[in-house]
């Protein structure tokens, strides 16, 4: 917001400079984020009066005048303005005068005529960009008066940043309020005219929207001169606001919104036929606004219209139909109150740059709307003429002000600083707030204009503003700094991205909202959990996986010519479940887990010339997560299972200590194919909750004995798992304190012949090792043929020979 700080004076003005004045309103949230001169700076620029006007005998285009200054001699001035006339008045940069830009004046001889000044426009004295003339000033001034004081170009423009909260100071009286309670000046508050009611014509107004307008109040004014010219005051205090002069109507109803915040609407009587309704738009009407724009409108949007006419996009841009002109006589004068929640959006959806939506949205003043009338009708009798009629104000449905409850010992915890009853009774009174006190409780009932004060929090804030938050000491918190121990077996967040990093995999982030798609083809979930209002179209469902938005990524660096793609993604994951309970960080009925998903495509390792390049497999990827997992993965198991991402024969479901984790594996050819990739990627996904608790270190003496190896060579048949022959002997090792000297197993080949499709040969290697004392043969073969008799026992296998 941008205003003068001339026209902020004349409704508060305290006894401090302008930069302390800003200073001060900073502090108490009403950023000023630029306060400079209306005017750059210039010196030696007067008022002058035009005497004469002559041709230039050389120059068609040039002429000489005859200039007072003021000085009582007068100037010869060579100009080549077009509207330079005898009587103007006009400013004058005197000899040794120097013009924004560094330029200095000096005597000079144009064609043989010699200039002791120059006659300025604006642009040369830096106030616009006009040029097409010298700037006329107002014939009351005095010839040789500095320009800068005639004009008050001095005066600070101020421009406030404002919270979305504080629409109450989208106009001069809202912030000369702030200023009245916090540098306790009087706030100057013009008495409210009262209108000789001449007329006794009434437009009717039928309100058929009550949740859309919650008041409307107007009035007829006949005989209005349109062409009538805004006065210089006016004028200049819309410019230097940022309003361009536009009529006298239009000016009048742009001043009576900077200067009391009340957004109005002026109707060209003569163009509305019957009276106006205020309703809800109906699908697919449309209207013309005053800037030629026309808008397609659906049900949501407020309208005022005349029969099936539509006149004005309610509370946000009037129509082109009604809108008044240089030859309009009879006016109609609109101010109503817009429910905001009516009015929010509706701007932006239509791209449209509104100052009274913007107001609007925020929320309005309701409680001053006749009296706001009657001003705004007096300024268009003073100025235009005309024959008003009586206001009328139906009130539909208010806001409701409830007293809001704040308690001084929660002040003085929030604030850190004890504040006494009476500061804070100060406080309110210098807002106009009409509160109660009941002990140390205060209750506030909200202004009309306070849209902001909902919950003691909010009166909290008030009090800090107007208090001084640079009153408030820079006390840091006391707290005991104790260390707290970090548990060694707990496996957070960090240590699984450090872990993944170390196995050469980079992290990405992608949006929890996913394609549909991605729902019904990766996951088989026919019922995602949809967003109400998506980003994009397309983002329209909550993921319940994060293979999708990896599978993405490596499709999108394969189309940009990547070879080698190793990511993961550590976030939540979102799927139905009737069994969560609504919570501080829960949503009933949605299960949010948190995921760790990894997805590998290109050669196993990068290009070298050691290792002759490979895709990526199912094993290498799975020896990543056994990394990852460390002592955990003795207890990970990988069962054959299906699943809608992966390949029907190449993929696994997760097992960790007989418990279902997650899955690995290759991903379907379908999907490949889709991705236009020309090998499928590996990917795992795993509940990070399942992990999140590792075995802790369990130091054992090391065994200075020698290792014995043996192998040992049996048929099974071709179907049996290898993990179901590495159960059967570990079930047997732990049931046999004999066979504790095996400390491992490992499966080195697989043999088939091919005269017997049905049976497969599995070469084993054991190794053993005792604790006190050296093996010797006889207990080697003990242990060999107990694990084959367990092996024939359970899987009918036998010795190949």
């Amino acid at each position: 917001m941008q205003f003068p700080e001339s026209w902020l004076r004349a409704w508060a003005n305290p006894e401090i400079d302008s930069q302390t004045l800003a200073h001060r309103l900073t502090m108490a949230g009403l950023e000023v984020e630029e306060a400079a001169p209306y005017a750059p700076p210039f010196a030696g620029v007067v008022v002058a009066r035009i005497v004469s006007v002559a041709d230039h005998p050389n120059a068609d285009k040039l002429h000489v005048c005859q200039v007072d200054d003021g000085s009582g001699t007068p100037l010869q001035i060579v100009c080549g303005a077009p509207n330079a006339a005898a009587g103007l008045v006009v400013p004058l940069a005197r000899i040794g005068a120097e013009l924004p830009g560094g330029m200095k004046i000096g005597p000079v001889k144009m064609r043989g005529v010699e200039s002791f000044g120059m006659l300025c426009s604006a642009r040369e004295l830096g106030l616009s960009q006009d040029h097409a003339g010298l700037l006329e000033l107002s014939a009351q001034l005095v010839p040789g008066t500095d320009i800068r004081a005639a004009l008050q170009l001095d005066d600070t423009i101020f421009t406030i940043k404002l919270t979305p909260n504080r629409a109450d100071c989208l106009s001069i009286q809202g912030v000369a309020r702030e200023v009245a309670a916090l540098t306790g000046c009087v706030l100057q508050t013009p008495p409210v005219p009262e209108i000789d009611v001449t007329l006794q014509d009434r437009l009717p107004v039928n309100v058929q929207a009550p949740d859309l307008c919650g008041r409307f109040a107007g009035r007829i004014v006949r005989g209005v001169n349109a062409r009538a010219q805004t006065p210089d005051w006016m004028k200049a205090r819309l410019e230097r606001a940022g309003q361009r002069s536009v009529s006298a109507l239009v000016d009048i109803s742009n001043y009576v919104m900077l200067e009391l915040g009340r957004p109005t609407h002026v109707f060209d009587l003569q163009r509305i036929r019957g009276g106006l309704t205020v309703r809800w738009a109906r699908e697919g009407e449309q209207l013309q606004l005053l800037n030629e724009q026309t808008v397609t409108l659906t049900p949501d949007v407020g309208v005022i219209g005349t029969g099936d006419t539509l006149e004005s996009l309610a509370g946000i841009m009037g129509g082109l139909a009604s809108a008044v002109t240089l030859d309009t006589t009879d006016v109609f004068l609109e101010a109503a109150f817009w429910w905001p929640e009516a009015i929010m959006g509706r701007p932006r959806r239509y791209k449209l740059t509104s100052e009274a939506g913007h107001r609007f949205e925020r929320g309005v003043d309701f409680s001053t709307i006749p009296a706001h009338l009657d001003i705004m009708t007096r300024l268009i009798l003073d100025i235009c003429g005309g024959q008003a009629g009586p206001v009328d104000d139906q009130i539909i449905r208010l806001p409701t002000r409830e007293p809001v409850r704040m308690r001084l010992s929660r002040c003085a915890r929030v604030l850190g600083i004890q504040l006494s009853a009476g500061q804070v009774a100060t406080v309110f009174g210098s807002l106009g707030f009409d509160f109660r006190q009941d002990g140390d409780d205060f209750w506030v009932t909200p202004p009309a204009a306070r849209f902001d004060l909902g919950i003691e929090e909010d009166l909290i804030e008030e009090v800090a503003r107007i208090y001084g938050f640079d009153q408030i000491p820079d006390l840091p918190p006391m707290a005991p700094a104790r260390m707290r121990v970090q548990p060694e077996v707990l496996r957070g967040p960090h240590a699984l991205r450090a872990g993944m990093a170390a196995l050469d995999y980079q992290e990405v982030i992608n949006f929890s909202f996913v394609e549909e798609a991605w729902e019904q083809n990766y996951c088989g979930n026919a019922q995602p959990i949809r967003l109400l209002n998506p980003i994009a179209s397309q983002l329209a469902v909550m993921r319940s996986s994060l293979i999708g938005g990896l599978l993405a990524n490596i499709a999108h660096n394969a189309r940009h010519r990547q070879t080698r793609v190793r990511v993961f993604e550590l976030g939540r994951v979102f799927a139905r479940d009737a069994s969560v309970a609504d919570g501080a960080l829960a949503v009933a009925g949605v299960a949010q887990p948190t995921h760790l998903a990894a997805a590998a495509w290109g050669p196993a390792v990068p290009e070298q010339w050691g290792e002759a390049s490979r895709p990526v497999d199912f094993f290498d990827v799975k020896r990543d997560l056994q990394s990852l997992l460390g002592a955990q993965a003795a207890g990970l198991r990988c069962e054959a299972a299906s699943h809608p991402a992966l390949h029907p024969g190449r993929s696994a479901r997760l097992l960790l200590d007989g418990r279902a984790i997650g899955w690995i594996g290759e991903v379907h050819p379908r999907w490949a194919q889709a991705l236009d990739l020309p090998h499928a990627p590996v990917v795992f996904e795993l509940d990070t909750a399942a992990i999140a608790t590792q075995p802790f270190p369990q130091p054992v003496e090391l065994s200075r004995q020698p290792v014995v190896i043996r192998d040992l060579a049996v048929w099974v048949d071709a179907a049996l798992p290898w993990q179901a022959v590495l159960d059967t002997l570990e079930h047997q090792i732990a049931a046999d304190e004999a066979l504790a000297v095996v400390k491992d197993i490992k499966l080195f080949d697989i043999w088939r012949d091919s005269s017997s499709a049905e049976q497969r040969s599995l070469a084993l290697r054991f190794w053993f090792q005792g604790q006190d004392a050296t093996l010797d043969d006889r207990q080697i073969e003990y242990c060999m043929q107990r694990l084959i008799d367990a092996l024939t026992r359970v899987h009918g296998a036998r010795l190949r020979t």
